[in-house]
């Protein structure tokens, strides 16, 4: 999804245009997460982008979009730009050492 999104309508308040801002990015994450996934990948990963439009938009974490869309909201952007692109992930496991490690501070507790 590569999309501007504007924070201003007539028939809405501003606040319920930013929810349904946050509702449309949700909704599309959670429809992208459903598709099936291909073999030997774990999850559907994510890479997103949010900024004041498209040429300024910087690199974000799926989890920081919402937050985002807040803050462009909180200094009276006129609109936000979003690009969510879906990806194959895939899932590492902990090196033993570290596991270890992470068990014995688990006793030491």
């Amino acid at each position: 999804m590569k999309k501007t999104f504007s924070y201003t309508d007539p028939k809405h308040k501003p606040a319920r245009v930013v929810e349904a801002i946050k509702s449309d990015v949700r909704k599309y994450m959670k429809r992208e997460r459903r598709k099936e996934l291909p073999e030997e990948v774990d999850f559907w990963d994510f890479d997103c982008r949010v900024g004041r439009d498209a040429s300024s938009a910087e690199a974000s974490h799926s989890e920081g979009l919402i937050s985002a869309i807040d803050r462009g909201a909180n200094e009276s952007w006129p609109s936000i730009y979003i690009e969510i692109l879906a990806k194959p992930g895939h899932r590492s496991r902990k090196p033993a050492r570290q596991k270890e490690d992470e068990e014995a501070a688990e006793k030491a507790r």
